[in-house]
């Protein structure tokens, strides 16, 4: 759905950029969401149970960091979001590297 309001509901609204910008967003919000399935599959087959969770849990700060701090920036034009930024690409990077952690413990 915000990958659809970006390309139809914001369209003439925000500039070029700024759709570049929300669109990013959008990626990085799919493609962790879809780690959370893969964690979620991986709950019940690894015994790395809990860095498994708190992976889940670095991906969704990153999301709503990440991913929220872009929508937000976009929608409203608050620049001083851009520091939270890099702290939800933070938070996405410590939740691949604990999802490593537990497929290496395998």
């Amino acid at each position: 759905m915000a990958g659809a309001f970006g390309a139809h509901g914001l369209r003439g609204m925000v500039s070029g950029r700024e759709l570049e910008v929300f669109q990013t967003a959008v990626t990085y919000q799919i493609y962790h969401a879809l780690a959370l399935v893969l964690v979620a599959v991986l709950v019940g087959q690894l015994a790395s149970r809990r860095l498994l969770v708190v992976a889940a849990g670095f991906f969704v700060a990153g999301i709503l960091l990440f991913s929220g701090s872009l929508y937000l920036l976009v929608l409203t034009g608050l620049r001083g979001l851009g520091p939270v930024t890099p702290l939800g690409g933070v938070c996405f990077m410590a939740g691949w590297a604990l999802l490593v952690a537990a497929g290496l413990r395998r």
